[in-house]
């Protein structure tokens, strides 16, 4: 089995296909399993490669909370690149893998072709606001695992952002939650605490995220109000984003929609690759009040 080696763990990947590289990090309530769909569909012409962050098995699980949080993340990303012998890659993260991708955009921008975060920002408040009801949930959630010794897989499966995925698909919905339920409950809690409840909300990266020149494509669904704000804000900040909403959707989009969700991202990819994409026309300035146009200057 492959691993990069990182501070404090030993971060387990997995590659399929060849071409240029997408590298893709899951959610909390994932693992490398998550991006199945993506991978039988895209590895056809993308080099694929999943990783399960520290802490989800098949990785290194510490017993020291001490090593995790969201810096660890962003720079578990970069060691599984390095062992993979990527100088640069597409990078495409869910939830707490979608904030790490638009980290390591931020953090690493040689390292990173473009970056794809979906369902991303869950606890992201404007700054003078803050996350504390998001923290304060996610370590009651933690001190619940450690209490019980175990993820109470069902009863996440049926929260209000992922009963979507059971209305849609049953069989899908009982592989996620099967899979949750193979998470070890203390490397979780520690997730929880470490990761989700001190991650910096991502209003406080405004400046960067402005002067951001990577392209960046968002995406959310409709029904998922944790992200909602955030990722409308995220594109407003951002020239170089593209945002995508995702209908009658909850969290888990690239389960649950996974042909929209890699239509979207295919085309994506592709635009980068071509050199189509393009950012934000600043003839179309964030807060305009008209539709009716500005002086014409046709081609």
């Amino acid at each position: 089995m492959p691993y990069a080696e990182a501070e404090g763990a030993r971060i387990y990947f997995k590659e399929t296909g060849t071409g240029i590289p997408i590298l893709f990090i899951h959610e909390f309530a994932g693992d490398y399993r998550s991006w199945e769909p993506q991978v039988r569909h895209l590895s056809r012409q993308w080099r694929c490669i999943t990783y399960s962050a520290r802490g989800y098995p098949p990785s290194d699980a510490p017993g020291e909370e001490a090593l995790y949080g969201p810096d660890f993340a962003t720079r578990d990303a970069i060691a599984v690149l390095d062992a993979a012998d990527v100088d640069k890659a597409h990078i495409v993260g869910l939830s707490m893998g979608g904030y790490t991708a638009l980290m390591c955009a931020l953090q690493n921008p040689e390292r990173v072709l473009s970056a794809t975060s979906g369902g991303g920002g869950s606890g992201s408040a404007p700054v003078d606001s803050g996350n504390a009801t998001f923290a304060a949930e996610a370590r009651a959630r933690a001190a619940e695992m450690e209490r019980s010794g175990r993820i109470d897989a069902n009863a996440m499966g049926h929260g209000p952002t992922r009963v979507q995925l059971l209305d849609k698909d049953l069989r899908t919905w009982r592989d996620f939650v099967a899979n949750l339920a193979e998470h070890p409950a203390a490397a979780s809690a520690m997730t929880l605490r470490r990761v989700q409840a001190m991650r910096p909300t991502l209003y406080g990266f405004e400046a960067g995220l402005k002067a951001l020149e990577t392209p960046v494509l968002l995406m959310v669904g409709d029904e998922d109000e944790p992200c909602l704000d955030v990722n409308l804000w995220l594109k407003r900040t951002m020239a170089s984003a593209q945002l995508a909403v995702l209908p009658a959707s909850g969290h888990a989009i690239n389960l649950e929609e996974p042909a929209m969700f890699n239509g979207f991202l295919e085309r994506f990819l592709v635009a980068v690759e071509r050199g189509t994409w393009r950012p934000r026309d600043p003839r179309a300035p964030v807060g305009a009040l008209t539709s009716l146009g500005g002086d014409a200057q046709t081609p």
